[in-house]
């Protein structure tokens, strides 16, 4: 089985490619800042820093495939493109290994900072010269929660007029990405969404039912060019839904938070 090292592998998104791509048979090492638990007993870690690539060329020493998810939104010219450009070197230099990667829906049509980095890393994959293969999703489930959760504290919940969004299962994405780990390299994959595209005001209500709690929520137009963006589905796939949990399965897999009294 092919030799895999995943980075970001101790994240939201990559101890579950660990364990898929472990589960798979794949031995697997994990690239991490600082030395951690691997998410699955026999997985390796290695120590090393994408923003300053000390550590990369032991890192990637004897992989037969790269499953690329590490990022970091604070600090992505650093980590998302010459920390990828960075990984890409060494690859190269180790001999050639599949580089699979996760990017995001829309980051060509949405003026976003943290988006033009992360599509800036899939340029420098694309002419890398290296075997990859890219897949774009949507926004996970529990990032969409998270983001709600602070909306609905407030007495009043204001919501952007128009947006939608199509969260998708990240056990889905993982299962994708360690596929795709011994399928042949494909390039840029067919952008993948979630099973299904709601407004976000009707995300929010979910949201607020789960809690058992009443707020208003009042829809608001936002003006500028995220704001049409996402009104045009910039950020949506309806033409390609993915399997996995639904939203509100997986709303009802977790634990109600309480909104504080008021």
């Amino acid at each position: 089985m092919d030799s895999v090292l995943v980075t970001g592998g101790t994240g939201l998104l990559g101890r579950r490619v660990v364990r898929a791509l472990a589960a798979d048979g794949h031995p697997v090492r994990i690239l991490s800042r600082s030395p951690a638990s691997p998410p699955v007993s026999g997985a390796e870690v290695t120590v090393a820093d994408l923003s300053t690539g000390v550590g990369l060329p032991e890192a990637v020493a004897g992989a037969t495939a790269i499953v690329h998810c590490a990022t970091d939104p604070r600090n992505s010219r650093a980590v998302d493109v010459e920390g990828t450009e960075r990984l890409l070197e060494a690859a190269r230099d180790a001999g050639r290994p599949h580089l699979v990667s996760v990017s995001i829906v829309g980051i060509d049509r949405i003026p976003v900072t943290y988006y033009r980095a992360k599509l800036a890393a899939e340029e420098a994959i694309a002419r890398s010269g290296l075997p990859w293969t890219v897949l774009r999703t949507t926004q996970f489930h529990g990032f969409v929660e998270e983001l709600l959760g602070r909306l609905v504290r407030l007495p009043v919940v204001p919501v952007p007029r128009g947006w939608r969004l199509q969260p998708i299962d990240v056990e889905e994405v993982a299962r994708r990405l360690a596929d795709a780990v011994t399928a042949e390299p494909a390039g840029r994959l067919p952008d993948l969404g979630g099973p299904e595209v709601f407004p976000v005001a009707e995300l929010v209500r979910d949201r607020l039912r789960r809690t058992g709690r009443y707020r208003p929520v009042v829809e608001v137009p936002l003006p500028g060019a995220l704001s049409a963006a996402l009104r045009a589905g910039a950020n949506l796939v309806p033409g390609n839904h993915s399997g996995g949990r639904t939203w509100r399965e997986f709303l009802d897999g977790r634990s109600p938070s309480p909104l504080p009294e008021g």
